[in-house]
């Protein structure tokens, strides 16, 4: 990618219980997401997944950056994103297994995950399939005359659909408070991005008059520094804007890409230097003295927490079959 990286200073009167508390959202990502793996692996998933490993610092540090009552549209990829919002590990886990205590009763598994109460208007298996829903709620929000800000989460194969460049176009006309965010991933399936999306990507929503800026995804500091700014922009009236983090998928497409012919273990190795979790730790622990106890004691509760949610949904029941035609909209 050719476009400038725009590093934000960490931020004033942020300490070190500030960003613990990322840091176990990371954790939870983390740990939530290698677990779905091991479902998998031991077919007691139905499905696949796509992992979000190696992502988290987008999630959180923009999710953290948000009210409750904002909303957030999410992708294929969306564990991450929902976790952070505030979903539940046991309806997520259920839902993932097909289980009717699961957020959608079962039937939108890892792919269709929403939650109301959290402003999580949904994940979507269609590439750039949520750019209308979360515009949609942009207009909502200045037709009701709230300070509400949306987030658009997508990967970087989203930029080759016509319908988020149709919805920045509508965002930018009407000032909506939207908030773009491109996940940068480096690859669009099996297919690197500078096989795929030609020009600059910045420079694609620059061409409405959007704002536009890419960052390091994998420095939560940076990711949660400039969405404050972008999101108290939206909030007092200042329109969409486009963030591009550049970040790293650690594992493949999905659970099932496994060898992953199309890109070199030293690209994977280069990456995993930067892993985002890694980085926030080695920075509370020498600027912020926090001890090693303190990120061990974090990972075991984590753990614990994702074992007890997997019990959970593996105990729970399979929705009726009268429930085939109920909670279904055309």
């Amino acid at each position: 990618m050719s476009e400038k990286k725009e590093n934000m200073p960490n931020e004033p009167g942020l300490d070190a219980e500030h960003w613990l508390q990322a840091y176990e959202q990371m954790v939870k990502i983390r740990t939530f997401e290698e677990t779905a793996n091991e479902l998998y692996t031991s077919a007691r998933m139905p499905g696949i997944t796509h992992l979000y490993i190696g992502e988290e610092a987008i999630a959180v540090g923009i999710c953290e950056a948000l009210r409750q009552d904002d909303y957030i549209t999410s992708t294929h990829r969306g564990h991450g994103h929902c976790l952070a919002k505030g979903a539940a590990l046991d309806k997520m886990f259920a839902e993932l297994l097909g289980k009717e205590a699961g957020y959608c009763r079962g039937k939108g598994g890892s792919m269709h995950i929403a939650d109301q109460e959290t402003g999580n208007l949904g994940a979507n298996g269609i590439v750039g399939g949520s750019a209308g829903i979360a515009t949609g709620a942009g207009m909502s929000i200045k037709l009701r005359g709230t300070d509400q800000v949306a987030v658009c989460f997508f990967g970087d194969g989203a930029l080759g659909q016509g319908l988020l460049y149709e919805s920045m176009n509508m965002a930018q006309l009407w000032k909506l408070p939207v908030i773009y965010v491109c996940e940068n991933n480096q690859y669009g399936e099996y297919t690197h991005n500078s096989k795929a999306a030609a020009g600059s990507m910045v420079g694609r929503a620059s061409g409405f008059g959007v704002h536009a800026q890419a960052i390091d995804g994998q420095d939560i500091r940076t990711v949660h520094a400039t969405a404050r700014l972008l999101i108290d922009r939206a909030r007092k009236g200042g329109g969409p804007a486009f963030l591009v983090c550049n970040t790293y998928r650690f594992h493949g497409h999905h659970v099932g890409d496994i060898d992953r012919p199309y890109r070199t273990r030293e690209e994977e190795a280069e990456w995993a230097k930067r892993d985002p979790l890694k980085l926030l730790e080695d920075w509370l622990a020498k600027s912020q003295h926090v001890e090693a106890d303190v990120f061990q004691r974090i990972q075991q509760d984590v753990k614990t927490a994702v074992d007890e949610a997997v019990d959970f949904a593996l105990d729970a029941s399979f929705p009726n079959e009268s429930e085939v035609d109920r909670h279904v909209y055309a």
